[in-house]
């Protein structure tokens, strides 16, 4: 928590941009990144520039065009971001920095209870042909894609997917929980708002997790006002760390695949701040 008294471990103005990573991050996440394939020159590029132009384009939400010179060229950055994106590295990165979080506040790896829920994402100007389409969420009016997030109760990241936004939350639910891959094993309690409430998503829920109960946070009825509920203020937390990476302030991405990679980005920016200054 920010106070007067631990500000200067906040303090980035130090940085050449306040979006690059201080040593001891980058020394978290040098070793994750796989060497460069056998075979030919030697790599040239500085994998550094790479990822601090990267986080760069996350932290300003600026074009790719708009990069600044004295970091990585565009078109290299593009190329990882790329293929980190397919090849599993930036998943890879994300469940490794996880652990350590995990390990950090002295918890087991892998949680036994997590909460989910959506955030619809209005749609900016696009060029080119959009192969993902956007929907329409009536409930929120909002016409764009929707981020569907699971987190662990210390409100870090622990799955998530982007679909378009006329995706019901219990059917992108359903399917955030279905494609967990085999982790985190031992999640016995699942927290939820009043959208993933009904028998289908807890029949869903159990196909896939059948020792996990779903456990749905009310909003009352009486109560006017904003008031703080129980578990679910933590997912909510979580979706406004996210959000002060500028690059998610909208859907820019025409492939969801790209924009699910620029919210693990901005998962991975959030842990890795919090190892470097521990």
């Amino acid at each position: 928590m920010w106070t007067k008294e631990n500000r200067s471990r906040y303090d980035r103005s130090g940085l050449r941009y306040e979006s690059d990573l201080t040593d001891e991050e980058w020394a978290e996440i040098a070793p994750l990144i796989p060497p460069a394939k056998p075979g030919g020159n030697k790599r040239s590029v500085n994998l550094r520039e790479v990822v601090n132009g990267l986080m760069y384009i996350l932290s300003t939400g600026c074009q790719w065009r708009a990069i600044p010179k004295d970091l990585a060229a565009r078109s290299t950055m593009y190329d990882y971001f790329e293929r980190w994106s397919w090849d599993g590295t930036l998943e890879r990165i994300h469940h490794a920095l996880y652990v350590k979080c995990r390990e950090q506040a002295l918890r087991e790896a892998s949680p036994t209870a997590a909460i989910i829920d959506a955030q619809s994402v209005k749609s900016a100007e696009k060029g080119g042909a959009q192969i993902d389409p956007r929907g329409y969420d009536a409930g929120k009016k909002v016409k764009g894609k929707k981020r569907h997030v699971l987190v662990d109760t210390q409100g870090l990241v622990l799955h998530a997917i982007v679909t378009a936004a006329d995706i019901q939350d219990r059917d992108g639910g359903a399917w955030l929980l279905s494609t967990r891959f085999g982790r985190y094993p031992f999640l016995l309690k699942l927290y939820a708002d009043g959208g993933y409430q009904g028998p289908e998503f807890r029949k869903s829920v159990k196909a896939v997790l059948s020792q996990v109960t779903v456990e749905i946070v009310k909003r009352s009825d009486q109560v006017k006002g904003f008031i703080v509920l129980p578990k679910r203020w933590v997912v909510e937390r979580t979706l406004a760390w996210l959000n002060r990476c500028r690059r998610l302030g909208k859907d820019w991405e025409n492939l969801n695949h790209k924009a699910r990679a620029f919210l693990l980005m901005a998962s991975i920016r959030l842990m890795v701040r919090r190892l470097g200054r521990a």
